[in-house]
């Protein structure tokens, strides 16, 4: 089947252009000024942008999590929030693996195989998060390329759950940078935290308030600085997931201006909230509890000024929802038992856009970079993903300028019960969506079918490295 996508602006990570596209079957076939139809299927864009697919390498989609003895996961699976993605103009996404306690590698992965099976209506790859590092585990690493991973994960914070010592985090580095893999690390002092938070309930401070208030910024710049110094020392590339503040901000800047290896995101949410809105009154501030926290309305133009800059590479969601009315209620007593998490796979592209490019704060070309040519590049995915060029996955976002949605619970597609942009009203929207040449979104409405998606195995971030010699 063929689709002739007519008289479109074509919008790369490097600039624009008037331009036709044609798909054949899945793939591009051929971007150019007045391409011949030749029986294909015509779509009218003009005065519309044709956008590579978004590409959200940040999401936790039917994660399990046990929070004050009850066992909940979040509220999403990946059917619907991957039709949440896609009626954002998101296409691609990399879900978090979890490796249960006493589990092998292939184990975990195996798991979430199964959660996707039958479900996914986008194409997807999974990171693989070590939480029970032991030296056999740690050896596993190595086989991950061959199963199509090529990204691992390591925590510094929840102590006690998720969190590794330096020790660990060293190893994991140095084993992944010798099999050519991107390591991922949330960058937060667990110790400290830990050391905050418990002082915190023992003085009765158990408000949602306060979450902000036992992980500092000065943690998050903190554990970057130590971050980036053992990846150094490693010899391993490194990727900062969630980056908040301008503390962390700035140790991510020096780095790449000496040029390490270092690369950072944030979510799209730190763009928009402060921790004053944990304030907010009857417990409505648990919606916004998520770690890292909500900083400063400084640390937010610091943020824009790192995506303007090119300090942080990508813009992600890190969506991990939990419905307000029965799972971040489990918390109400005790700031410590609210789930973290919020959901933001569907507003992502919305936002960035509306208060991004039409706040004249980044380019339209920046725009696509971080929302899919950089995700693609950094993890192993261009050129198959994050551009539009004959060969690659015809994987495009028509783009209408103009079109005006209001975000809310009541009409979103994430299966949870809130919506953190309530009520904003944003132009510019996706008009029409496909993944490799196949329709799935039409206006606002999902047309595609579940089993349609894809697994991507991913390449290797860099040649293996022998860091012995």
């Amino acid at each position: 089947m063929k689709t002739l996508f007519r008289g479109g602006t074509l919008v790369t990570a490097t600039g624009t252009v008037r331009a036709d596209l044609l798909v054949d079957g899945e793939r591009i076939a051929a971007v150019g000024p007045h391409l011949p139809s030749d029986g294909a299927t015509v779509v009218d864009a003009a005065g519309l942008y044709l956008l590579p697919g978004g590409i959200d390498v940040h999401t936790h989609l039917d994660m399990p999590l046990e929070v004050a003895g009850q066992e909940i996961a979040t509220a999403d699976d990946f059917y619907s929030g991957q039709v949440a993605a896609a009626c954002g103009g998101t296409t691609t996404h990399l879900d978090f693996v979890i490796q249960p306690k006493g589990a092998k590698l292939r184990e975990a992965l195996d798991l979430w195989h199964a959660k996707a099976a039958g479900k996914a209506v986008i194409d997807y790859g999974f990171h693989m998060t070590i939480a029970d590092p032991r030296p056999e585990v740690l050896r596993e690493i190595a086989q991950l390329p061959e199963w199509g991973v090529t990204t691992v994960k390591v925590l510094m914070a929840y102590k006690g759950r998720l969190q590794v010592d330096d020790a660990t985090l060293f190893a994991v580095l140095r084993e992944a940078g010798r099999a050519g893999l991107l390591t991922m690390v949330h960058c937060e002092n667990g110790d400290v935290i830990d050391i905050l938070t418990r002082e915190a309930v023992a003085a009765g401070n158990l408000a949602p308030r306060y979450h902000p208030l036992t992980r500092p910024a000065a943690l998050e710049g903190e554990a970057t600085s130590r971050a980036i110094a053992l990846a150094a020392v490693a010899g391993a590339p490194l990727y900062i997931v969630h980056l908040t503040c301008d503390a962390a901000l700035r140790q991510v800047r020096a780095a790449r201006e000496r040029r390490a290896r270092v690369w950072a995101e944030t979510c799209i949410q730190y763009f928009f909230f402060t921790a004053a809105d944990l304030d907010r009154p009857n417990f409505e501030g648990a919606k916004f509890v998520c770690s890292p926290p909500f900083r400063t309305r400084d640390d937010q133009e610091a943020l824009w000024g790192g995506v303007a800059d090119g300090t942080l590479s990508v813009v992600s969601t890190d969506h991990a929802p939990f419905n307000f009315a029965t799972q971040k209620v489990i918390g109400r007593a005790d700031f410590t038992r609210i789930p973290n998490g919020v959901p933001a796979i569907e507003d992502r592209l919305l936002m960035l856009y509306h208060a991004g490019v039409n706040g004249g704060r980044i380019s339209l070309s920046r725009f696509v970079e971080v929302t899919a040519t950089a995700p693609a590049r950094l993890f192993g995915l261009l050129p198959r993903k994050g551009t539009l060029a004959p060969g690659g996955d015809a994987d495009i976002v028509l783009w209408d300028p103009h079109r005006e949605r209001t975000l809310s619970a009541r009409t979103h597609h994430m299966r949870v019960d809130y919506n953190l942009f309530e009520g904003t009203v944003v132009r510019g929207a996706p008009a029409g969506v496909w993944v490799r040449g196949r329709q799935v979104v039409d206006g606002e409405r999902f047309v595609g079918r579940p089993g349609a998606g894809a697994f991507l195995p991913r390449a290797r971030f860099a040649p293996p490295v022998d860091l012995l010699e």
